[in-house]
């Protein structure tokens, strides 16, 4: 645990994954420490004040399996003083319902163990019929949005544009 911000993820199909890895090489991998939550305890986030969270939204709206295989094991990490940003993947034309859920699933779990969030990502641009990870007024998303199925082309600029607005908003600079 050398860098300020810790980066977790949990990954199925590797889309996630590989979200991770480009924003860790736009902010820097002096300034981000990588971790996929199917190999490291996710106790270990309690060693970063920085945290960005990944997670896709599975099916109908659901986890994906890493995330809840360890999500009660969240409540038991203070992360009170922490900030935390989130960025989600999901499929907004195969289920427009339920797009982006589990982002605002981990999105009220990291606010309700009293960390502070940033990173709202405007939801302009995207064709859902709902998703819980959209915020009250209807104007964001809680974290940054991919969807590798549909807009695989979108992703690089807007993980470019979102990393330079966390960095801003964690108060770091980039080296």
């Amino acid at each position: 645990m050398t860098a300020p911000i810790g980066l977790f993820y949990g990954s199925s199909t590797c889309y996630t994954e590989i979200a991770a890895e480009r924003i860790r090489d736009c902010l820097g991998s002096d300034q981000v420490d990588l971790f996929n939550i199917a190999d490291t305890p996710v106790q270990a986030m309690a060693g970063y004040d920085y945290l960005i969270l990944g997670i896709p939204t599975w099916d109908y709206g659901e986890l994906q399996e890493d995330w809840e295989d360890i999500w009660d094991e969240l409540d038991d990490i203070d992360l009170a003083g922490k900030i935390v940003a989130l960025y989600g993947l999901g499929d907004q034309i195969g289920y427009p319902e339920w797009f982006q859920d589990a982002l605002g699933y981990l999105w009220a779990k990291v606010v309700n163990l009293g960390a502070r969030t940033v990173g709202l990502w405007p939801a302009q641009g995207y064709e859902f019929e709902q998703s819980k990870a959209i915020t009250d007024d209807g104007r964001y998303f809680v974290g940054l949005c991919l969807d590798e199925e549909n807009e695989f082309e979108e992703s690089a600029a807007r993980v470019e544009t979102w990393c330079r607005q966390v960095l801003a908003e964690f108060g770091l600079h980039h080296d």
